[in-house]
């Protein structure tokens, strides 16, 4: 069986980034994804936008601390988790439906009008969740990567 999910989208506000009590790092980010929609016997335009909530866990969660902002456009791959828990207070049921990262690439899409990107700004382009060690590369050295959307492999 697969659980496997791919988004490209726009990322909504700052990472939320904390440690946990054993010292391991997580980040949550507010993906946001619009599908344009034109139904061809009206004439009519429209967007939907879905709003996707990712986590990452240790290197990922410096990676998005370091380097990605409000307005930064990213790549995701991951998987779909759900979680379900009981408020103390209310006793009331929440639910939540996360996108658990395995890879995250900051795209070159950024919205330069944000403020958050200079031209000095270092821009690492990739970071998996076990990334292994690449033959012909330096350690460290970052993958060529695409330099946009549209020169991705699908």
């Amino acid at each position: 069986m697969i659980n496997k999910v791919i988004l490209i989208g726009n990322v909504g506000a700052e990472p939320e980034v904390r440690a946990l009590e054993t010292g391991v790092k997580m980040a949550r980010l507010r993906i946001a994804t619009t599908e344009r929609i034109y139904n061809a016997s009206t004439g009519e335009k429209r967007e939907h936008t879905e709003w996707h909530t990712v986590v990452l866990w240790r290197g990922q969660a410096d990676f998005a601390e370091k380097y990605i902002h409000k307005g930064s456009q990213v790549y995701v791959e991951g998987k779909i988790r759900s979680r379900e828990w009981t408020e103390e207070a209310t006793g009331n049921k929440r639910y939540a439906i996360e996108i658990l990262a395995d890879e995250i690439r900051l795209l070159g899409g950024q919205r330069r009008n944000e403020g958050h990107y200079g031209d000095q700004r270092p821009q690492p382009q990739t970071l998996a969740a076990a990334q292994p060690a690449q033959q012909g590369t330096q350690a460290g050295a970052a993958p060529q990567l695409p330099k946009d959307a549209d020169d991705l492999p699908f």
